[in-house]
């Protein structure tokens, strides 16, 4: 499913209006009309006291539509606006007029006192208050009015995105609602999908308003969920080497973990053959571990690191493979940082840098948009920091802009880990992946992941797929692992245990419970 920027959804909303010949009326009708079914559906109506509030542009309009469907359909309303009605504009103004004229209390709110009384006695708000436009602080009134429903307990649906929440990043602007429901119009916007709004819009609904496919789907919105990829079967007859051949040039004296977990995780999420190029004093630990993993022990440095001696024997080994993963533990030493950069300068094949390998490169990008080969870059907050020289705060208000601007910029493919990660292409394609959770923030859980990727590769989907595959399996595989043991605690050998088993998921049938989270919004 796509997801909306603020401004895409302003055009789609022009669009059908001065193009499709759509009354405005009618959008608003049917945002009301959807919103208004979610209510039944997840509350009921018939006897059941509502309060309404709404602010005094389109959202506010919206919530009075569902004032107004709330009264005919046998519920006890009220609606309470937050500002001046009089500033009411085309549709909005139109339901205005017609709510003044039915049998429903409205009042115009001047302090939350008027109304606390009335906001515990309900059985559940809809907040209005704000569109998806809003990008200030809330402040006075209407800071009030927020606070007041966050503390009165009551379920809460908001109309297009949780009051207070930005649209297009997911920030807070001071304070939000905290909703349990909440139905979008047209498309999920960004803020919708990206935390902390992800998180405060509760169960998130979407009705696309009698926009045509063609304009919710369009090829312009570059934003979409990450939904579905189809794994090629398993042929009876495959061998080791049909299952892919990776090389992972990784580990350090220190840094035992990180070259296990992106080996193994290659084989527990389906590879073939995984060759580990690490330190020779740690080959014989590793293989202690992952006796399933082909070693080609290295030479060292003087600190335990693989030295820049090994160089032409790697690029000769990486020509057998068919991608080569660099830098999980590789260590920041002078001479194998040297040799990431010389790796990645004369690798053909399709290059996946992680970790210390980033570290690497971040201050000589060039070799990067000079590559024949295709390259992905896995970092997290920090190492994006590194790569695009921007605070990390900047990069967290605007992920997805600096991710488009950077992966085109490099000709790489990016994924941006953290809370619902960020895969983006050169093209300016961005997925947004709904899988994983809060305890897979631990040490060699990004490890996994690039064996997770490989492996994904070298079942045969298309590198584009692989890498969308490979983060959606990686966090179903810290998910089944939460379910089983709880979120606190899980290590990195949990997610790579899990990887079997959400494999075997993912081929047949998931569990409900995760098909509702991956699948994104219902539409409705």
């Amino acid at each position: 499913m796509k997801v909306s920027r603020v401004g895409n959804m302003r055009y789609m909303d022009r669009f059908a209006v001065e193009k499709l010949d759509i009354p405005e009326e009618i959008l608003m009708e049917n945002a009301g009309l959807a919103s208004t079914f979610v209510l039944e559906q997840e509350i009921g109506i018939r006897d059941k006291k509502f309060i309404v509030f709404c602010g005094i542009g389109n959202n506010g309009g919206d919530g009075l539509v569902v004032a107004r469907k709330i009264h005919s359909n046998g519920g006890l309303v009220k609606v309470y606006v937050v500002g001046d009605p009089e500033k009411f504009k085309g549709a909005a103004k139109t339901n205005w007029n017609v709510i003044s004229k039915i049998p429903v209390e409205v009042r115009i709110v001047k302090s939350v006192e008027e109304v606390r009384m009335e906001v515990l006695d309900c059985h559940a708000i809809v907040d209005a208050l704000f569109g998806t436009g809003f990008d200030r602080e809330a402040t006075g009134l209407y800071k009030e009015v927020i606070e007041l429903i966050n503390e009165s307990g009551k379920m809460v649906l908001s109309l297009d995105i949780p009051s207070g929440v930005h649209g297009d990043t997911g920030e807070i602007m001071g304070v939000a609602i905290k909703a349990d429901y909440t139905v979008t119009f047209g498309l999920p916007k960004v803020g919708n999908i990206l935390y902390p709004g992800y998180h405060l819009c509760g169960k998130l609904y979407v009705t696309h308003i009698s926009f045509p496919p063609s304009l919710h789907n369009s090829d312009t919105i570059k934003v979409e969920i990450n939904n579905y990829v189809k794994l090629p079967p398993r042929e009876k007859d495959v061998h080791k080497g049909s299952m892919g051949e990776v090389l992972f040039i990784a580990g350090a004296a220190s840094y035992f973990g990180a070259p296990y977990f992106s080996a193994l995780s290659f084989l527990k999420a389906g590879g073939g053959y995984a060759r580990l190029a690490a330190p020779v004093s740690i080959t014989p630990f590793l293989a202690t571990k992952g006796s399933e993993i082909v070693f080609v022990p290295q030479k060292e440095t003087k600190t335990g690191s693989i030295s820049l001696d090994n160089r032409d024997s790697l690029v000769e080994l990486s020509e057998k493979m068919d991608m080569v993963v660099i830098g999980p533990g590789l260590s920041l030493d002078t001479d194998t940082q040297q040799l990431v950069r010389d790796l990645v300068r004369a690798i053909k094949k399709p290059i996946l840098i992680d970790g210390d390998g980033i570290t690497a490169i971040a201050n000589q990008l060039e070799m990067i948009r000079e590559r024949k080969g295709h390259t992905i870059l896995t970092p997290h907050l920090g190492e994006m920091a590194r790569i695009t020289k921007k605070d990390a705060a900047e990069i967290s208000r605007q992920k997805i802009d600096i991710l488009q601007l950077t992966a085109m910029s490099l000709h790489a493919i990016i994924v941006l880990k953290g809370a619902h990660s960020l895969i983006g292409y050169p093209d300016e394609r961005v997925f947004i992946n709904l899988s994983g959770n809060p305890g897979m923030a631990t040490a060699g859980s990004g490890d996994v992941l690039t064996g997770t990727i490989a492996a994904m590769f070298g079942l045969g989907l298309s590198l584009d797929d692989a890498v969308r595959k490979g983060v959606f399996i990686h966090g179903f595989a810290g998910d089944l692992a939460a379910a089983e043991k709880g979120e606190d605690g899980i290590t990195a050998q949990d997610i790579l245990e899990y990887l079997p088993l959400a494999m075997k998921y993912d081929r047949e049938d998931p569990p409900d419970a995760f098909r509702d989270i991956y699948e994104g919004p219902c539409v409705v």
